[in-house]
């Protein structure tokens, strides 16, 4: 290979890992929730997904979380996430203390920094963790749940729009060091080995750049050929590289990623279908539940009614 190639990898490579570090910079993380509570066996719910993060310290007790591949043991001394938008269930046979926070993502491009790692993460605690964890519960009192674990009752637009309120009412000084704690905390993630394997920086830009511009455009009809010619790539080949990098097929990401926006304004929003297939770019209701159906197995009306489905 000649220098001059030498050279132009180098500073390919540089480019794009400056465009990600810029990307990952101006993400922004705002406060929901904030408490410290003791639980028993009613913290016991399933098919809970929400559209902001949980991030968990234990320090007493014990309990579990799972998804549709693993069952977490929660367990004093370590930390736990849950990306928004993971589906699990939360139970406690016998007694569980917590610390928790729970709070919402913004990023320019419209793409969760765990859009490609939506699993339950867990990690053992470091002294630090928990000062960070008990000062920004300190900062902030009063953000509990208005003493309700129950995810049926606080999941609702009027809670979001609540405590949202705050975030707009609080001082630079405040709302700089919550964002900075939690920051500090996801990164303790960011650096676990199961992260790094899943890392979207090993991604093509040419995908990288496809994946913000659906993120970007859900209220629109996207095409595969659109997609492709946007990267300048032949559609299949295009397909392939998708497929490659990310483990499925271009539409059916693009489904998934309309689905999941139709699941946010479901929960968080008095939306009928009608607007909610309009605005997740779909033609017709009809095509909009079909759609749903095959990407969570329910139906829209039996998501928004059944889905919280406590034993």
């Amino acid at each position: 290979m000649s220098l001059y190639s030498k050279t132009t990898i180098f500073y390919s490579k540089k480019i794009f890992l400056e465009k990600m570090n810029n990307n990952f910079l101006a993400r922004t993380f705002s406060l929901l929730h904030v408490d410290y509570v003791k639980l028993n066996k009613r913290w016991n719910y399933n098919n809970v997904i929400s559209p902001y993060y949980r991030l968990y310290y234990i320090d007493d007790g014990e309990g579990y979380i799972t998804d549709k591949s693993e069952k977490l043991k929660l367990e004093a001394g370590y930390l736990y996430l849950i990306p928004s938008f993971t589906l699990c269930n939360l139970n406690c046979d016998k007694y569980l203390s917590q610390y928790f926070i729970q709070f919402f993502e913004k990023s320019p491009e419209g793409v969760s920094l765990f859009h490609n790692n939506r699993n339950l993460l867990k990690i053992r605690a470091r002294d630090i963790d928990i000062i960070h964890f008990k000062r920004l519960h300190q900062l902030n009192p009063g953000r509990g749940i208005n003493g309700s674990d129950n995810p049926e009752i606080y999941e609702k637009e009027s809670f979001y729009r609540e405590y949202q309120s705050y975030n707009k009412d609080m001082g630079p000084a405040l709302l700089f060091e919550n964002q900075g704690i939690i920051l500090q905390l996801l990164s303790r993630f960011l650096k676990s080995q199961e992260f790094k394997s899943r890392n979207f920086t090993t991604i093509p830009s040419k995908i990288l750049e496809a994946m913000s511009f659906i993120q970007l455009n859900l209220d629109k009809n996207l095409t595969i050929s659109e997609l492709a010619e946007k990267a300048n790539q032949n559609k299949d080949y295009f397909s392939r590289q998708f497929l490659n990098h990310l483990g499925q097929r271009p539409l059916n990401y693009i489904h998934e990623k309309k689905i999941e926006r139709a699941q946010y304004l479901i929960t968080t929003t008095n939306k009928t279908f009608i607007e909610i297939a309009a605005k997740t770019g779909f033609s017709n209701v009809a095509h909009f539940s079909k759609i749903f159906k095959k990407v969570l197995g329910v139906t829209p009306g039996a998501y928004r009614s059944d889905s919280r489905n406590f034993n």
